[in-house]
């Protein structure tokens, strides 16, 4: 078969994840016998620098001749908040997800067999397991409301931002969650903060009411503040965990961490129609760009859900899976994860250790 996969190479580490990635893909390729054609597209801060914009005039369109988008990382202190709005890497990541129609968010937080003692969380907690898949609406809410600065009497500057969802945003996130349960655990856990928002209990509402077209998924109401303590007290509560914009960027960055590196966790942005974006859930790293020591794992795990979602080749997506477990397996590791000093290696022999393994 053949692929078209635009490349967002993006800022800092990107790049560097990017290319361990392109490696796996290959590999697979002449594993399965497929032939992968990757589009380059500037996105970010690379792009202002190059096009004075973060998001160039037709990158939505390159992607969407693509099947599958592969974004390593955008942003940096270089284009931070004192630019103007176009200029900033964010505004270009915003703006992406929006054009590409890119409403649901996954990313599975799950702990490796061989990174336990890497988990932050008391040693008989962790052994119970984590295997969330976290649903996060990502092109609705206080992020794409309506915004505003102006002058008051006394009290100075005020500004306002607004969170609105409507009743079919809510349901087609919510029946992503319950249709993803439905492979899974059957559970799912839908998290608003309904005792003091009006988005929320609109949430609450359309999440009930659809619930009763899965009658075999159980549905639970978890306060915003409870489910951030309760994924710290016990994780394996939890199967699919779906939530608004903004609160699904907080938890999810959560439930990333207690698995031991946010280097380790990738993520699915997916849509109805356009391409899906697919892409590590780590920041750009700038302090550690260029040095050959960023972690590949997350990124090449996001080909992995690439394979799976967009391509329906499950046996590929078990292989990269497989080929990663084997590598953390073996006590290989990249600096941001704990391990015998003897068997660290940056993120180049990283990429080669993961090809080897898939290969042999």
């Amino acid at each position: 078969m053949d692929y078209k996969i635009a490349l967002i190479r993006g800022d800092g580490i990107g790049p560097e994840v990017v290319q361990e990635a392109v490696r796996v893909m290959d590999t697979i390729g002449k594993k399965f016998h497929h032939n992968f054609t990757y589009i380059e597209v500037d996105l970010g801060g690379c792009a202002t620098d190059k096009y004075g914009v973060s998001y160039p005039e037709g990158t939505a369109e390159k992607c969407k001749a693509c099947d599958a988008v592969l974004l390593g990382a955008v942003g940096g202190p270089k284009w931070g908040t004192d630019k103007p709005a176009e200029q900033r890497p964010e505004t270009a990541l915003l703006a992406i997800r929006k054009d590409l129609g890119l409403y649901a968010n996954l990313r599975h937080a799950t702990l490796r067999p061989a990174l336990v003692d890497a988990c932050p969380l008391k040693k008989e907690t962790a052994e119970k397991g984590i295997d969330i898949m976290m649903v996060r609406e990502l092109i609705g809410g206080v992020y794409f409301g309506k915004r505003g600065r102006y002058e008051t009497e006394n009290c100075g500057i005020e500004c306002t931002d607004l969170m609105a969802y409507s009743e079919m945003e809510v349901e087609r996130i919510g029946r992503r969650a319950f249709e993803l349960a439905q492979k899974r655990g059957k559970r799912v856990a839908s998290v608003d903060k309904a005792n003091v928002l009006e988005t929320s209990r609109l949430w609450r509402e359309t999440m009930h009411r659809i619930s009763q077209d899965y009658p075999d998924v159980t549905l639970e109401d978890v306060l915003v503040d409870n489910c951030a303590m309760q994924l710290v007290r016990d994780p394996s509560q939890f199967d699919v965990i779906v939530t608004e914009n903004m609160f699904g960027d907080i938890l999810s960055d959560e439930a990333s961490m207690i698995t031991g590196s946010l280097g380790l966790l990738p993520s699915a942005s997916i849509g109805s129609n356009a391409p899906a974006l697919y892409e590590p859930i780590h920041g750009s790293a700038p302090d550690i760009a260029g040095k050959d020591k960023a972690n590949p794992i997350a990124t090449i795990l996001s080909v992995g859900m690439m394979f799976k979602y967009s391509f329906d080749l499950p046996a590929e997506s078990e292989a990269i899976e497989k080929a990663v477990d084997s590598v953390l397996a073996a006590g290989w590791h990249t600096a941001d994860m704990m391990g015998n000093a003897d068997q660290l290696v940056g993120c180049k022999k990283m990429g080669s250790l993961i090809c080897e393994a898939l290969e042999n």
